[in-house]
Formats: structure tokens, C-alpha cells, sequence
């Protein structure tokens, strides 16, 4: 007797211990299900990134250096350029965006570089250390990259000369590359 009822116990403790796991499985399973539709709701909350082949949307950024209106450049080759002067990345491209943009002017190429830095003197001492003599702007409201879903730095758009997005490249990049130089003189 004593061993039917040790039997009976223990068999009891098993269908306990499964009930348990499969209330725990059924658990996470409804969250990993939440966890799943809040994300993707994320995703279309805001703005979506433009696509490329579409006509660049259009800003205006105005810091206490200058105005920068994106479809005033039309007619030239943009290269809009999100970046950061805090941004690990940022830092390593910027050398080689700089000789890209020096190297291009002659070929109507012109690099829009748009800070997003809160902070004026850390972005205007980015721009002395670099040597940035390119068409810089700080859009500290953060608006233009929002406008463009960009969130992550740094990163570029290449628009055409009737102002239709071309190419978009996420992270740093080595601009002085003949690819690249070749790409910007063609499009």
C-alpha cells in the first residue's frame, strides 16, 4: 500500500510539474506574441524612410550659422549625409567624406553634412578639428533625419541632379573609393 501511494505521489508530482511547464510555455508564448505586435506597430509609428527611385523629401534646417534648403541644390549631385559628433563611426568616415567632397566639386557633387548634435560648440569644434569645408548644418530638433527614418548614424542618401533618391548607405563608408567617385560623376 505504502508503495501504490508513493507511486500515486510521485505520479502526481510529474502531472503537477508538466502542468506548471506548460503554464509557463502558454505564458511565454503570450508574451512573446505582445512582444511581437508592439514591435511591428513601432515600426509604422513615426516616419517611414523614403524609398529609393522617389523624389528626396524636402527640408529646411536653419542653425545660427546658416539655411540650408535640400531642393535648393537641385541640379547638383547630393550627397546627404546624417552624422554625429559623438558618433564612433562618424568619426572614421569623416577624413574620407571631406577629400570626397574636395575631389567632387568639379563635378557638380556637392556633400550636405547634417549634424544632429545638441550641443553647438561640440559640433563647431567637430567641424574645426576635421577640416570640414563642406555645406555643414546642426539640426538640433532632429527633424530632418526623423523626416528621412534615420535613426542610426551615420548615414547617407546619394540624390540625383533632379533630386530622386539614387542609393542610401547605413553606417561609415570609405567615400575616396574609385567606386564610389565613379558612382557620383555617372548618376
Amino acid at each position: 500500500m505504502t508503495e501504490t501511494a508513493g507511486q500515486g505521489t510521485s505520479g502526481g508530482s510529474v502531472a503537477m510539474g508538466e502542468f506548471v511547464i506548460i503554464g509557463l510555455v502558454k505564458r511565454l508564448a503570450y508574451s512573446l506574441v505582445v512582444l511581437v505586435v508592439w514591435s511591428f506597430s513601432g515600426c509604422n509609428s513615426g516616419t517611414a524612410p523614403p524609398k529609393i527611385g522617389t523624389v528626396a523629401p524636402d527640408f529646411t534646417v536653419q542653425d545660427v550659422d546658416r539655411k540650408v534648403t535640400l531642393s535648393g541644390l537641385r541640379g547638383k549631385t547630393v550627397v546627404l549625409n546624417f552624422w554625429a559628433s559623438w558618433c564612433g563611426p562618424c568619426i572614421e568616415e569623416t577624413p574620407s567624406l571631406v577629400a570626397m567632397s574636395r575631389k567632387m566639386r568639379d563635378h557638380n557633387v556637392v556633400v550636405l553634412a547634417v549634424s544632429i548634435d545638441d550641443d553647438d560648440a561640440a559640433y563647431h569644434r567637430f567641424i574645426k578639428d576635421q577640416g570640414m569645408d563642406m555645406l555643414t548644418v546642426r539640426d538640433a530638433d532632429k527633424r530632418s533625419n526623423d523626416l528621412y527614418g534615420t535613426h542610426v548614424f551615420p548615414e547617407t542618401y546619394i540624390i540625383d541632379r533632379n533630386g530622386v533618391l539614387r542609393r542610401k548607405v547605413i553606417g561609415g563608408m570609405n567615400w575616396t573609393a574609385q567606386e564610389m567617385t565613379e558612382y557620383l560623376t555617372k548618376i
